[in-house]
């Protein structure tokens, strides 16, 4: 027992010595580069301090003002003049105006959605492609008509494999009762037209047992007589 308390007593020195030790190394350590950790950390605080300066007192402000001057470039958006909405009319700026005027600000990113849909539907699909993949893609609904139009773009460019990718983005994109149906839709018209009729008609199920209350939902069983009469 005594033995055994000596060989306890004699491990808990042991232990006290080398975390000594570590302690002494890392005092050591702090007081040979005491210049350099100072300096590192004066070098984060700026760092912070301007990002959060950046942030509050120039993005900020930015934002609201490219919010501010794109709502002409939406309205002729809504009224499908594409060109006005993406050039402007001379008095208001257009999404191509905004893009470049606001570098880095979520009014410039939501504008590089409306440039690539406008563009798109002007029949400039590479081009509006392009602005699409550039759209950081976080709203919902957003993100998912990006990608879809990106497969409408690709369809039109006879890019039938490419199409069918963006399109299974576009409906697995944080599913929903809108987006997911429609693009559920539009990939089972495409796989028909390439005639992998169980692919659609697969789809077209999908619709019916998860959707059935959204809009393709309550017109899908046509879709489906089709692609079955078709396999």
């Amino acid at each position: 027992m005594a033995k055994s308390k000596k060989r306890k007593d004699k491990d808990d020195n042991k232990n006290i010595v080398v975390v000594e030790e570590a302690l002494s190394k890392s005092e050591q350590f702090i007081e040979r580069n005491q210049n350099i950790i100072v300096y590192s950390v004066a070098v984060i605080v700026i760092l912070i301090a301007g990002y959060i300066g950046y942030t509050r007192f120039i993005l900020e402000p930015r934002e609201r003002e490219g919010l501010a001057e794109m709502f002409m470039a939406e309205k002729y958006f809504q009224e499908e003049d594409f060109e006005l909405a993406l050039e402007g009319d001379g008095e208001y700026p257009g999404f191509l105006d905004i893009i470049s005027d606001y570098r880095m600000t979520r009014a410039a990113n939501l504008a590089r959605y409306y440039a690539g849909i406008s563009l798109i539907r002007l029949g400039e699909f590479e081009e509006g492609i392009d602005h699409l993949n550039s759209f950081r893609k976080r709203d919902q609904l957003l993100g998912a008509m990006a990608y879809g139009a990106i497969g409408d773009a690709y369809w039109e460019l006879g890019e039938p494999e490419r199409a069918a990718r963006y399109y299974r983005r576009a409906y697995n994109y944080e599913p929903n009762n809108l987006t997911t149906p429609l693009f559920l839709l539009k990939a089972g018209l495409l796989h028909e037209e390439k005639g992998e009729y169980d692919t659609a008609l697969e789809l077209y199920e999908r619709i019916r047992r998860e959707y059935p209350e959204s809009t393709e939902g309550r017109d899908i069983e046509k879709y489906i007589a089709r692609a079955m009469a078709r396999r």
